[in-house]
């Protein structure tokens, strides 16, 4: 199946089919903004009830777009393809709760945060883990998203360990549930809402196993986009705009976290 591009043309939303993002704009048009996105992450990133992409990550690349002046095209991709897409040109840049760790650091570049998390984990009602101690136990048996930070530190921390590596994290939650693992390893955020779709079967344990901060990904050598992002990133946060966001898309879960004295990501 081939993949389709949408073009968001602020302050509509058009469908358009699929383009070269490299190409010049005519001539008297600023050029699109492009930006890689997993679709598949709400409240960051995903598609709503019209089919159309929303969240968290969309109106950040709706902000940007409109700070650089250039209509937005949103490119969905899988989380996994999105360092390739960049270093390859497909796209301007990415936005799509990525974690700025020194690895990816070796591929591309990032800019300032603009969320600070952590990875925590989902553990089944009745699993013997209790915190992060436990997880150095023999026998252990962890799952985790492909291609996330939460895969990377199992891999790095617990080299021995059984390790169920899946694409989708839904797929990572039903390895609880139903007891084929005993910790899922994900961020705080996405465990707290799997867990209240769970509460029956799971529990959640918000207490950081290591802090992280997400950012937007670009081209190495971009030093022109670098400085632009930054900069509306900047203005944003003081202008209230990531706040803004937190209370539209993730206020259950920042008053769940404020609660338990874990500060909210989006500051």
């Amino acid at each position: 199946m081939r993949r389709r591009t949408l073009l968001l043309q602020l302050p509509l939303l058009m469908a358009a089919g699929c383009s070269d993002p490299t190409a010049k704009a005519p001539a008297g048009t600023a050029a699109p903004l492009t930006v890689g996105m997993d679709l598949t992450y709400p409240p960051f990133e995903f598609k709503n009830s019209k089919g159309e992409p929303d969240g968290v990550d969309v109106k950040l690349a709706e902000a940007l777009a409109a700070h650089l002046k250039r209509p937005l095209r949103i490119e969905p991709l899988p989380f996994e393809g999105l360092i390739a897409a960049l270093k390859s040109g497909q796209i301007d840049c990415a936005i799509s709760a990525m974690t700025a760790n020194d690895e990816r650091r070796k591929s591309i570049d990032f800019s300032d945060p603009y969320a600070f998390t952590a990875i925590a984990m989902l553990v089944g009602s009745n699993s013997p883990v209790q915190n992060a101690a436990d997880l150095a136990k023999p026998g252990v048996r962890f799952t985790a998203k492909l291609g996330t930070t939460g895969e990377s530190f199992v891999r790095s921390q617990y080299p021995a360990a059984a390790l169920t590596s899946l694409d989708d994290e839904s797929a990572c939650v039903l390895e609880i549930v139903q007891g084929r693992a005993d910790a899922f390893i994900y961020d705080q955020l996405s465990i707290w809402s799997y867990h209240l779709r769970n509460k029956e079967t799971t529990r959640a344990l918000l207490q950081p196993i290591r802090e992280e901060s997400w950012a937007v990904g670009l081209k190495k050598g971009n030093h022109t986009l670098l400085a632009a992002v930054n900069g509306f990133l900047k203005e944003f946060r003081a202008g209230g705009g990531l706040a803004r966001l937190g209370d539209q898309y993730l206020a259950e879960e920042k008053q769940a976290l404020e609660s338990m004295g874990i500060p909210f990501i989006l500051r």
